[in-house]
């Protein structure tokens, strides 16, 4: 699990972001596909000792893949410039919460929790945040949780109340985040410094009762 070579490959494929260069460096992706793949196996098998939900899952099916669906996008740039994989029950966290890593030179960072939950899902969560807010409350406010994240990520967030809420609701600021994350970012050091694995298995840890609260909201 050489995260040095990730880094190195990731690098340059932000340079080269296109077909000709991928192909002429093909091997090297490889390399750092078969790397990051292990890593993903051994990261599971950490998540299932404190979280036996995960077991069962294909770690070589978590991993994204590499390559960019550009249908719809004005970049066009072929490929992702990062490697990243979500473990959750069903795998990579589709309408469930769990835990996703992610590797990208500068921007790597452990993140959980649901990302762009469905209307239906979004509504249960509200809810919840609504009739039991002082468990979340107690949850991020949990010495060990702070050590590792810093409240709710804000890239998908209203600018004003969610509709059926009022503006002076007491978790507002809980109530407008359409996607329910918390993430901690590492440096490149700190990726390739072998104490990575032990780091982003202490995050998990931290990141479980949120996640929990958030299952029992759409369960």
């Amino acid at each position: 699990m050489d995260f040095s070579q990730i880094l190195k490959f990731l690098r340059a494929l932000a340079k080269n972001n296109n077909r000709d260069w991928f192909e002429k460096n093909k091997d090297q992706y490889l390399i750092a596909k078969e790397n990051f793949e292990a890593f993903v196996g051994v990261y599971l098998q950490e998540l299932i000792a404190f979280n036996p939900r995960l077991a069962g899952l294909n770690p070589k099916k978590l991993p994204f893949r590499i390559y960019r669906d550009v249908r719809f996008s004005k970049d066009k740039s072929p490929y992702k410039i990062n490697m990243g994989a979500g473990f959750s029950p069903s795998g990579k966290m589709i309408q469930e919460p769990g835990y996703y890593i992610h590797i990208e030179p500068g921007k790597s960072f452990l993140a959980g929790g649901m990302y762009m939950p469905d209307p239906g899902n979004l509504s249960k969560i509200r809810q919840e945040i609504d009739y039991n807010g002082d468990r979340l409350d107690k949850i991020i406010k949990e010495k060990n949780f702070k050590k590792w994240f810093k409240g709710f990520d804000t890239f998908d967030k209203l600018k004003t109340a969610p509709k059926g809420y009022p503006k002076d609701h007491p978790r507002l600021d809980w109530l407008q985040h359409k996607s329910l994350i918390v993430s901690h970012a590492f440096t490149d050091a700190e990726v390739k410094d072998k104490k990575f694995l032990k780091k982003l298995t202490e995050g998990g840890k931290a990141m479980k009762p949120f996640n929990e609260f958030l299952k029992d909201a759409i369960d």
